[in-house]
This record gives structure tokens, C-alpha cells and sequence, in this order.
């Protein structure tokens, strides 16, 4: 059976929080000043000094490992695989004659558990605030149709639902239809965002939340033809994250390696433009890249509501 040595244990144990995202989700990294950082699901998450406390829970830590166990819900062989992973410069010590070190078991490239949250009985909650946005009904039923979106039944939250190739669910964004609240379900996987597949084609728009995917399919309906990837938010790499794609991006195009053109549709903003400038760096001449950034306010939603006429083109006025 697979297992992780003792040694490789205690190495995980010494791995920063800060050097963990910096290597493997990079784009939960937000940068607040000199070196302090939060996370961009938990902005009440702060890193700083080598230490990490969720002010908003009281809860804190010193390691990358505590913190896959406290915030992301990880088991303790979840969370050291976790960071093996993205660290490979952690490599097996040479086998010691006669040690007497038990092994760590585990299973190799085990999922996150997601935790989806209970559907509620109807949708209608969740097709009223899309199509209040402008999303056309159809693209919101099919949607429905392929598990992909739902109404939770706590609090009647619009669920986006990210699958891998083989239809399993790894990933949830969470938005408030009442609220301006936006979060993810517990042991999401960014590396399976929201994300509308069109096998066959060589084509992929690349958003910022599923609401932009919505929106640019209810602008240009033959994009429903291509492939249509939210990356889950975008993050202004640090310096030492520049020209690395966001894990989204590199597992769908291993997915669909028939991918051979990309258009960027990020938001138009500070966050929006730094990662379309590291995307175009990372992909250098493999692809081809266009950047497609909405003209008419911040992002696609607010593109389209423009071009239907909406009165409001601010997010202070929408939940």
C-alpha cells in the first residue's frame, strides 16, 4: 500500500501557509501590504510573519497543515498529501537500514470531500435573480438540467456546480440571491470551477464567475458552441507567481487538449487586467490568446444589462 513516510510527514508540518498558496492556489492570494496577504474566499483571513488568523472565526495557525484541516475541512492525510503535492521540492529520505518508523498510509491523488449543500425544493428563487440580471431562461434551465446550478435550501443561495470530466462534483460557488453574500461550498476544488464543456471544440472563453459565463452565453448565443470556464476569481500575482496559469485554466486545457484558442473575458479592473497580462505571459506561443475585456462597465454581466437596457450598471444596487 502507498504510504507517506514519517519524515515527508514532518517536512509537511514546516510548510508555510503563505509558501503553500504561492505554489498551488495562487490565486486565493491577495496582497494587502508589505507582507501581509488574506485569502480571496476568506478576506478576513490574514497572513503575515509566518502565522495565518481567521479574525472573523478566532481561528488561527501556524501551517499550511493547520490550516487544509481548519478552514478547508481536510483530514490530516488529506491535508499532508495536499501539500506534498505542491511542494516538489519535498522529496523521500533515503530508506535508513532497520528504521523503526511506522509509515503514514494514504491514498494517492484522493478528491477533497465536498460538502454540497441541501437543494431546495424549487429553483425559483435563484431563476428570478438571474434573469433580474439579464441571463436569458433558457441557459438558466440548462444549467439546471445538468446539475450544474441549484437552489440551496438554508439559504436560498444560487449554487454553481464545477465537475470533473467524469460528472462528479468538486467544486461549488456560493451567491446570495438576497444578499451580496458570495463564499464556496466546504472542500471546493478550484481546480474544477464552473465550467460549460462543448466536446469538439477547439474554442474556450475564459470568465470570472459562473454569472459572466451566464451572461456572455445570453450575449452571444453560438458561444454556447465552444467552451465556457470561470477560473472562481482571479488574484495580482505576487512576483513570484507571475506567469503561472490559474489551476483552473491548466487542468481544463489537460482535459481538452484540443483546445487551440483562447479569449479572455476578465473583469475590467486593477485584479481583471494583471491576471489577463500573467495569463498571456504563461501561455506563451502555444496558444492563441485574445484579450476581450468588457467595454461597458466591470464585467460580463454588466455588459450585458447594458445592452438590454437595465437601468443599473452598479453592483451596489443588485444582491
Amino acid at each position: 500500500m502507498p504510504y507517506i513516510h514519517p519524515n515527508l510527514v514532518a517536512q509537511a508540518k514546516q510548510t508555510d501557509l503563505l509558501t503553500y498558496l504561492q505554489r498551488f492556489d495562487p490565486e486565493e492570494l491577495v496582497h494587502v501590504a508589505g507582507n501581509e496577504y488574506c485569502t480571496k474566499t476568506h478576506d478576513s483571513l490574514k497572513i503575515s510573519n509566518g502565522l495565518w488568523c481567521w479574525n472573523s472565526r478566532g481561528i488561527a495557525g501556524r501551517s499550511a497543515l493547520d490550516y487544509l484541516i481548519k478552514v478547508r475541512d481536510m483530514t490530516f492525510l488529506q491535508a499532508v498529501e495536499a501539500i506534498l503535492q505542491a511542494s516538489p521540492a519535498i522529496v523521500p529520505p533515503a530508506q535508513a537500514g532497520g528504521s523503526k518508523e511506522p509509515p503514514v498510509f494514504l491514498c494517492p491523488e484522493r478528491p477533497r470531500e465536498l460538502v454540497l449543500p441541501p437543494a431546495a425544493p424549487n429553483n425559483n428563487r435563484v431563476i428570478a435573480y438571474l434573469t433580474g440580471r439579464g441571463i436569458d431562461r433558457s441557459i438558466i434551465d440548462f444549467c439546471i438540467q445538468t446539475r450544474r446550478l441549484y437552489q440551496s435550501a438554508d439559504y436560498g443561495n444560487a449554487v454553481f456546480v464545477g465537475m470533473d470530466k467524469a460528472g462528479t462534483p468538486r467544486y461549488a460557488a456560493l451567491r446570495g440571491t438576497k444578499s451580496s453574500f458570495k463564499g464556496e461550498a466546504s472542500g471546493s476544488d478550484k481546480r474544477f470551477s464552473f465550467s460549460i464543456p462543448a466536446e469538439g471544440s477547439n474554442a474556450l472563453h475564459l470568465f470570472e464567475s459562473a454569472i459572466d459565463v451566464l451572461s456572455y452565453a445570453t450575449l452571444y448565443p453560438d458561444a454556447r458552441q465552444t467552451h465556457l470556464l470561470s477560473l472562481a476569481g482571479v488574484f495580482t500575482p505576487a512576483k513570484n507567481a507571475s506567469g503561472r496559469l490559474p489551476v483552473a485554466l491548466t487542468r481544463y486545457l489537460k482535459n481538452y487538449p484540443e483546445i487551440k484558442h483562447i479569449e479572455l473575458h476578465l473583469d475590467n479592473d486593477l485584479a481583471g487586467r494583471a491576471a489577463t497580462q500573467n495569463i498571456f505571459i504563461a501561455m506563451g506561443t502555444k496558444y492563441s490568446v485574445c484579450n476581450q475585456r468588457p467595454i461597458h462597465g466591470k464585467d460580463v454581466n454588466d455588459e450585458l444589462r447594458y445592452h438590454l437596457g437595465l437601468k443599473s450598471l452598479h453592483k451596489e444596487h443588485l444582491p
